[in-house]
């Protein structure tokens, strides 16, 4: 059984028990219908003042959350943020592209901490079998990467140019693939028209 709040969390029944369940809005809004049967990857988080269940759609969210919070300095809190702006594919080409910009849509990531994250998160998203596909998609041209990450960057700063926001920069920029700018910010242009 299912149920939902405002606030992020869902509520699971399972066996006469609710268990509240942290997730990411684009995994509230996959779950389905409330009081319908679901299934919910959990990461079970313990601190000394609290316990909280983190809940995810897919595996491969739940183990590239885990791998986000190998990272130094990345918690709970920062891993959901990072995963709400970057799904795990869109995270495995950003690190792939070495995407500075890319990390910094995410709230309370900064350019020092991006740099960082790029760096640790390129071996621990090496576990995660689909980020690493991807990772292993995008990389190989000798060169493409670089240049697909500052070609991105530069349609990310068009549209922040634009007045767009974070969140809306990122929703735009999630599937864009190519090396023509111009070609590249009409189409997320297009994605934000169709979405109001």
């Amino acid at each position: 059984m299912l149920d939902r709040s405002l606030s992020g969390e869902v509520l699971v029944e399972t066996g006469g028990v609710g268990y509240r369940v942290t997730a990411g809005p684009a995994t509230v809004a996959r779950l389905g219908d409330l009081d319908s049967e679901v299934f919910v990857w959990t990461y079970h988080h313990i601190r000394e003042d609290s316990q909280v269940l983190y809940g995810f759609a897919t595996k491969v969210e739940r183990e590239t959350f885990e791998a986000l919070l190998g990272a130094h300095g990345v918690g709970p809190a920062l891993a959901l943020a990072i995963l709400t702006v970057h799904p795990p594919d869109a995270l495995a080409r950003v690190v792939a592209g070495d995407d500075i910009a890319g990390l910094c849509l995410v709230p309370g990531v900064g350019k020092k901490t991006a740099a960082r994250l790029l760096i640790e998160l390129k071996s621990r998203l090496d576990d995660v079998p689909t980020a690493a596909a991807t990772s292993a998609e995008d990389g190989p041209d000798g060169g493409e990467g670089g240049s697909g990450g500052s070609v991105l960057a530069d349609v990310r700063d068009g549209l922040t140019g634009l007045g767009y926001g974070p969140e809306e920069v990122a929703q735009a920029t999630r599937d864009l693939e190519g090396t023509d700018a111009g070609a590249m910010l009409k189409e997320a242009l297009k994605k934000l028209a169709g979405s109001r």
